[in-house]
């Protein structure tokens, strides 16, 4: 049948998640870092979710199959018993919404969860900023505009046990893994990031294994293709 339907640009999408948000009937998944139509009968037509940052999102008449409520929510319930609110297999869920938290004082001053808790239960974040993942933090965050960024390697995160106490402090950090995810994504976003947040200074923590030099050499690549002067420090954490 003809009826509205939701069309997005894959051009303007920047993955934040926004109109996954919007989208009551969980019609929505972020898929390698851009919104996606899970299927057309989860989609109203109503067009809740068009009210995104980047103009991506557009109503339009096309042949789809009747939109259906019921098989639309049973497949949201599902998917949030399996993993979280309006998450899709392959794809992300609205908790990388960007979010400004608390600027991090040196670590004397903070509450920080023993090595060894004797329960399990809620411990509290100690982060400037909300999404730390690079492929999930949406150029346009607030928190990223003149910013000092800290983009590391997850491993080279995991290994520094000063990362709170030195690292952190007055930067905002990202992760990304040059080994397991795209490299074009990697650079596009953080072109995006050098277009969108003119940070103040970007530091590189990357490890020693040969794979990871490629975090800094996609750095340098953004930076000269954006025609950027931002500061730029790489240090490498040996492995003992």
């Amino acid at each position: 049948m003809l009826r509205p339907i939701i069309e997005i640009d894959e051009e303007k999408c920047n993955g934040c998640g926004k109109c996954i948000l919007d989208c009551a009937e969980g019609a929505l998944a972020i898929v390698d870092g851009k919104a996606r139509l899970i299927s057309d009968v989860y989609c109203d037509g109503l067009g809740a979710c068009l009210n995104c940052p980047q103009g991506a999102l557009t109503l339009t008449m096309r042949e789809a199959a009747p939109f259906d409520e019921a098989a639309a929510l049973a497949a949201k319930e599902k998917r949030e018993a399996a993993g979280g609110k309006a998450c899709a297999p392959g794809g992300s869920c609205p908790g990388s919404a960007a979010r400004t938290l608390k600027p991090l004082s040196p670590l004397g001053g903070a509450q920080v969860a023993p090595a060894h808790s004797p329960e399990a239960g809620t411990v509290i974040a100690h982060l400037p900023s909300w999404p730390v993942k690079l492929a999930l933090a949406p150029s346009s965050a607030s928190f990223l505009r003149g910013a000092r960024l800290l983009l590391t390697a997850d491993c080279a995160a995991l290994s520094l046990p000063d990362l709170h106490a030195h690292w952190l402090i007055g930067h905002i950090p990202l992760l990304a893994c040059p080994k397991l995810e795209s490299h074009d994504l990697i650079r596009e976003r953080l072109e995006n990031i050098l277009r969108e947040g003119a940070p103040a200074a970007i530091t590189v923590l990357r490890m020693s294994v040969p794979c990871c030099g490629a975090l800094a050499r996609l750095t340098e690549q953004a930076i000269a293709t954006m025609g950027s002067k931002v500061p730029l420090k790489i240090y490498t954490v040996e492995l003992p």
